[in-house]
């Protein structure tokens, strides 16, 4: 099942840090199979207010996006990210075709 990492950037701080960040994350995701699906891309939002950017890489399933956000080459770039945004990040699995909105209330 694929896993998402998703981050909202409230506010980034565009300077080096930021841009070697950008420069160094494509060789972290590679080993694991990561791939963008969206990065900052317009956002028109339908309900209430969201402010910044939304940034959603694809992972194979969990276990890869897990690995992807521990391993020595990330964790290396992270502080590049933290230190210069206000930001939110997690991990969230698909759900299969047949998902229906009443499933979660078994």
């Amino acid at each position: 099942m694929t896993t998402f990492a998703v981050a909202h950037l409230r506010s980034v701080t565009m300077g080096p840090a930021i841009v070697e960040y950008l420069e160094r994350i494509d060789a972290t995701l590679a080993p694991f199979g990561g791939r963008f699906v969206l990065h900052g891309e317009p956002v028109e939002p339908l309900e209430g207010v969201l402010e910044g950017d939304l940034v959603i890489i694809a992972f194979p399933d969990r276990e890869s996006a897990r690995a992807w956000y521990r391993s020595p080459a990330y964790q290396a770039i992270l502080p590049l990210r933290t230190e210069n945004a206000d930001s939110v990040a997690f991990l969230v699995d698909t759900v299969g075709d047949e998902h229906r909105a009443t499933d979660i209330l078994r």
